[in-house]
């Protein structure tokens, strides 16, 4: 019996900075984002835009579809959350009219609890095939103004229904892991903003990924060449460039440059005009490769590696299934990205500064977000969301 990802949807805030726009702030080449980190914009969520109203959204397209009652449970990963108990998926559960026997359950560990959630829906289907299990990743990466993770900001929630027999991707069990406790990236509860540590985690990302393959292949006897098409974690697009120029080299390939390219561009395609979205990135990936590459991916074999820094790393792998451009989205995902607004960089500058209360201070909130799902009001320490 094959499991895995049957639908796939994702949604991304209304506003974006051009790093166009930064770099002229900053008085330094474009060049330095557009090549340097392979990067053009970067979302920037609305006042009344956050985790739950944009992994809501994401997963609208496929509640329109299969309905609410068949929802049997509701992993939610995120690395920004919003309560230290409640889950952000309650709130989501409750939005997309989910039946009250669904389970749900938030996961953290960095950009990598996705694929912690995909891989724990894909069992909980093998137990019980008739059930359906929906996986939501959603973030906002933010980072200290005029810091060197700046460029890197953006946004972004994906949704992935899991089931037997899907359409879209199979999903093997096979996998490779590698955890080490390390300081690369992290968020203290008391900070609003990360701390990172750029060039070390840059090389905890490809240690990882070394570690990570070796375990894979010794669990499947696999090898690179099995392999058309690889996804990443993406921070930012010129690091899956690197990472995959680096895989390429540990398994000596006789691929040239221009091919070792072509295994992964079509993955950066969406994240180089979203942003860093963590636990979304990878995913919002596949659905760039799914939807952008021009070749029929039907049969192809496909290399996943999830990196979380701190950090916990997995290499696992799936096959496109055949029919699978009927299940996509793209049309909807084109249209949303058509009807995003620039914002100049005192707008930036205001959308980063909006109030969050922390000690129970009420705010109303203007309704500004096109989407479905919006955040009201914050008022004694309590979200209030609403359906538009």
């Amino acid at each position: 019996m094959s499991v895995g990802i049957d639908e796939i949807s994702f949604y991304t805030s209304n506003y974006y900075l051009d790093l166009r726009t930064l770099a002229q702030q900053q008085q330094t080449d474009p060049e330095k984002y557009y090549t340097g980190i392979g990067q053009e914009k970067m979302g920037m969520p609305a006042p009344d835009e956050d985790i739950v109203t944009m992994a809501a959204n994401a997963a609208l397209p496929i509640i329109e579809r299969i309905g609410s009652d068949t929802i049997s449970t509701l992993l939610f990963a995120t690395e920004t959350g919003i309560d230290q108990s409640k889950s952000a998926g309650v709130y989501v559960h409750r939005l997309l009219g989910l039946h009250s026997n669904c389970r749900v359950v938030e996961l953290k560990q960095a950009c990598y609890s996705a694929t912690a959630a995909l891989q724990m829906a894909c069992a909980l289907v093998e137990r019980q095939p008739e059930r359906k299990v929906l996986v939501i990743a959603s973030d906002i990466a933010r980072y200290e103004l005029g810091t060197p993770g700046e460029a890197t900001q953006g946004c972004g929630a994906v949704a992935m229904l899991i089931s037997a027999a899907p359409r879209l991707l199979e999903i093997y069990p096979e996998v490779g892991n590698f955890t080490d406790d390390v300081m690369d990236f992290w968020r203290p509860n008391y900070r609003a903003t990360a701390l990172v540590d750029g060039k070390y985690s840059t090389k905890i990302y490809l240690k990882a990924l070394k570690k990570a393959w070796e375990h894979f292949v010794q669990a499947t006897s696999a090898s690179f060449t099995d392999f058309g098409r690889f996804c990443y974690h993406l921070p930012f697009s010129r690091m899956a460039q690197k990472a995959h120029q680096h895989l390429a080299k540990l398994n000596h390939t006789e691929l040239t440059p221009v091919e070792i390219e072509q295994q992964i561009e079509d993955t950066l395609r969406y994240n180089q005009i979203i942003g860093n979205s963590y636990t979304a990135s990878m995913y919002i990936g596949l659905c760039s490769l799914l939807e952008h590459c021009q070749e029929n991916l039907s049969e192809q074999k496909i290399g996943f590696f999830s990196y979380g820094s701190g950090c916990v790393a997995e290499f696992f792998s799936g096959r496109v299934m055949p029919g699978y451009q009927q299940a996509l989205h793209r049309q909807r995902h084109a249209q949303l990205l058509e009807a995003r607004q620039a914002v100049s960089y005192d707008e930036y500058l205001q959308l980063w500064h909006h109030p969050d209360p922390q000690q129970g201070e009420s705010l109303m909130i203007p309704h500004t977000t096109p989407g479905r799902f919006r955040l009201a009001a914050i008022s004694h320490h309590k979200r209030e969301y609403v359906i538009c």
